[in-house]
């Protein structure tokens, strides 16, 4: 799959090596932009509050499949007259979006590899963007778990404050998983 990766950060560049390792075509963008016609998806890995400079240096969006991975923090918000930064980013794009790769610990994406069993990826987002995230999450070694649809989204940007809260009060960086009862 040919995916464009903007943000060359630890989410994203981590993801990119990931999805590189798994025989995808990576092409990573930075504060630079480009073009990312040629894409089958892609990823937005930047700071929460930089995604509407990211994708105004980005051409070639259109009814392009975006996984949002993105996070506010600190009482940010996001872009006015949406309720995340998901939302926001459909609103550009038009094309099937998704949150997804939000709530993981980038530090741990070389370890995941090795778990015992495969951790989860949380996600939010169209029906459209499921079998990407699910095929895109698996290569980076993870299952998806869907919370809902796009109106989801602001709810799983809030939950990302709630895992570092609780890597912070003693737990560390973790993985986490979900699982039905049969898959346990």
């Amino acid at each position: 799959m040919n995916i464009t990766v903007i943000g060359r950060g630890n989410i994203g560049g981590g993801l990119a090596d990931l999805w590189e390792r798994a025989g995808h075509q990576v092409r990573r963008l930075g504060r630079e932009g480009g073009n990312v016609g040629a894409s089958e998806a892609v990823l937005l890995a930047v700071p929460g509050t930089a995604v509407q400079a990211a994708l105004s240096s980005v051409v070639g969006l259109e009814g392009k499949t975006v996984l949002d991975a993105t996070n506010l923090y600190g009482g940010a918000q996001p872009p006015a007259g949406f309720s995340s930064n998901a939302e926001y980013v459909k609103s550009v794009t038009g094309g099937p979006t998704a949150k997804a790769f939000n709530t993981n610990f980038a530090s741990l994406f070389g370890q995941i590899a090795d778990a015992r069993a495969r951790p989860s990826n949380l996600w939010s987002g169209d029906d459209q963007a499921q079998r990407l995230v699910e095929q895109l999450s698996l290569d980076a070694g993870y299952e998806a778990v869907r919370m809902g649809d796009l109106s989801v989204a602001s709810t799983q940007e809030g939950l990302a404050g709630v895992l570092i809260a609780i890597a912070q009060s003693g737990l560390g960086q973790f993985a986490y998983r979900m699982a039905s009862p049969e898959k346990l």
